[in-house]
């Protein structure tokens, strides 16, 4: 009966330890949203994956918050929702440079148009910190 007891205890405390580690690899292999990464993450999700310009706003500060009324203001009256057919955006940071109180991103992005094809474009976006907050700042696409 003991030996029962001990094989199941060690096979619980073994599924806990299984448990364990995955939580802490996953944990480890997030981005906090309020790092530098974290919020051009959430930036790049809002503009160029949702093609949400509005829900990039509070993401943005400076010369990156300006760029986006303007392109609020170029796509004013055209309807982007639900059944919008959307590309498929899939991206991966190239290069990165640090400074105590900026971040400069560059990422590989590939778009993939419905019955469009392909095609790559380059982004360079840098966060600025602002006090204990992490904003784009500016933002630029080239090919």
């Amino acid at each position: 009966m003991t030996s029962q007891i001990e094989s199941r205890l060690a096979a619980q405390l073994g599924a806990m330890f299984v448990t364990l580690a995955i939580v802490v690899i996953v944990a480890n292999g997030c981005t906090p949203r309020n790092s530098a990464r974290g919020v051009v993450d959430d930036f790049i999700d809002q503009h160029y994956v949702a093609i949400n310009l509005r829900g990039a706003e509070p993401y943005c500060t400076g010369l990156a918050l300006d760029k986006l009324h303007q392109e609020m203001a170029l796509t004013s009256g055209q309807s982007i929702d639900d059944t919008t057919r959307k590309p498929t955006v899939h991206y991966k940071l190239t290069a990165e440079r640090d400074s105590p109180d900026h971040i400069q991103f560059l990422f590989r992005a590939t778009i993939e148009v419905p019955d469009g094809g392909s095609f790559h474009k380059n982004w360079m976006i840098t966060a600025r910190r602002l006090g204990d907050i992490w904003k784009v700042s500016n933002y630029s696409e080239y090919d």
